[in-house]
């Protein structure tokens, strides 16, 4: 939590790798499987701590099969050792890297008077936005609320901040406003075995209102939140517990006691 603090720009899936970087550093381990041990204890306390996190999960995943693959090609501990610890520290800069490639790729899917919506806020997504701007593309921005958290108010003040036109809607305004839009962005939570994608809970009703009104939906993600699951409906997808009902009742507003309230993180398209 405090690196995340100080690099804020970063995901999750990279603090994730940092901190098993660090467990690697501090670990007293002798033998290459004390190592796997001690990095095996550390991705499920991570786990625990930041429960039903996709991307979390992928990037704990993808990191212990490149310690696995570097622990067969260098036999000498003491080598193998630190050229984890060399490649977790690149992590974050090639997750930036890649942002940036991803915005060099997408940019030419937006022209001038493109109207764009977005769900919420997405680091890449943001990113891919800024840098068609600073390219010269003249556009404009839709952004649902992202209820909720209301992630989609810090997308506006972060657009809206380096003179990007935009325009914040209601969740439930999409189908409203998908006649006035040209294409949908989102980003990814992870992108499954099947090649669908688990977002931010609303991005599955998006993406049905654009298809049934053939509007082109693209998804920006990293590699790195590739994931090796399969669901098969919505209720395959692991859910985060929040206390959205609870806050609302500190403002006089909430369901009541006797009404279950169902507040999932995400859904599947």
């Amino acid at each position: 939590n405090t690196w995340r603090k100080k690099n804020p720009d970063h995901a999750m899936a990279v603090a994730a790798v940092h901190a098993l970087t660090k467990v690697i550093e501090r670990s007293k381990a002798q033998t290459m499987m004390e190592l796997q041990k001690d990095l095996k204890d550390a991705v499920e306390s991570l786990k625990e701590e930041v429960k039903s996190s996709i991307s979390l999960k992928a990037s704990c995943e993808l990191f212990s099969r490149y310690v696995t693959r570097t622990s067969l090609d260098i036999t000498d501990f003491s080598k193998c050792r630190q050229r984890l610890i060399t490649r977790g520290k690149e992590f974050a800069e090639a997750s930036m890297e890649s942002r940036s490639r991803i915005a060099n790729f997408g940019v030419r899917f937006i022209q001038n008077g493109t109207r764009i919506l977005v769900h919420g806020s997405s680091r890449v997504v943001n990113h891919l936005l800024m840098h068609a701007h600073k390219s010269g593309k003249k556009f404009s921005v839709m952004i649902t609320e992202g209820r909720p958290e209301c992630s989609g108010y810090k997308t506006a003040k972060e657009l809206a901040k380096r003179g990007i036109l935009c325009k914040l809607i209601l969740d439930s305004a999409v189908a409203t406003t998908m006649d006035d839009t040209d294409l949908v962005l989102v980003g990814a939570e992870g992108v499954v075995e099947n090649g669908g994608v688990i977002n931010k809970v609303g991005t599955y009703q998006i993406a049905m209102v654009a298809s049934l009104l053939r509007k082109p939906v693209y998804v920006a993600s990293e590699s790195y939140k590739f994931t090796r699951i399969f669901p098969l409906c919505q209720q395959d997808v692991p859910q985060r517990v929040d206390n959205y009902h609870a806050e609302l009742k500190k403002v006089g507003v909430g369901p009541p006691s006797n009404v279950p309230f169902f507040n999932p993180a995400c859904d599947y398209t």
